[in-house]
């Protein structure tokens, strides 16, 4: 049995899902974060096999860039959260919407 395109996007789907989900359940920023990544990396996911299976390269292409941009927001994001941390002690979201006033 070989895996088709149906299994990559299945995949795919469910890693996306799982991201969504600590997105949106999760309060800690550092979870918060990943879960991100990991949805950026379910979409990838989906690129490079859409493209393997088209026999085109114009999706495996995407995700060369997407990964480089991937690179500079781990830089930058990772940056504030310690910045965050640093000044209120905490990575919980909770905490950080007193940073209004």
């Amino acid at each position: 049995m070989t895996a088709g395109l149906e299994h990559y996007l299945v995949v795919s789907a469910i890693l996306f899902c799982l991201g969504l989900l600590g997105v949106i359940l999760r309060r800690n920023l550092l979870i918060i974060y990943m879960s991100l990544e990991l949805m950026l990396n379910a979409a990838n996911l989906a690129f490079v096999a859409l493209s393997r299976f088209n026999n085109n390269l114009d999706g495996q292409i995407m995700v060369f860039f997407i990964i480089t941009v991937a690179a500079a927001e781990v830089a930058v994001g990772l940056a504030l959260i310690v910045a965050l941390y640093r000044k209120r002690q905490t990575a919980h979201v909770e905490d950080l919407t007193l940073m209004k006033l």
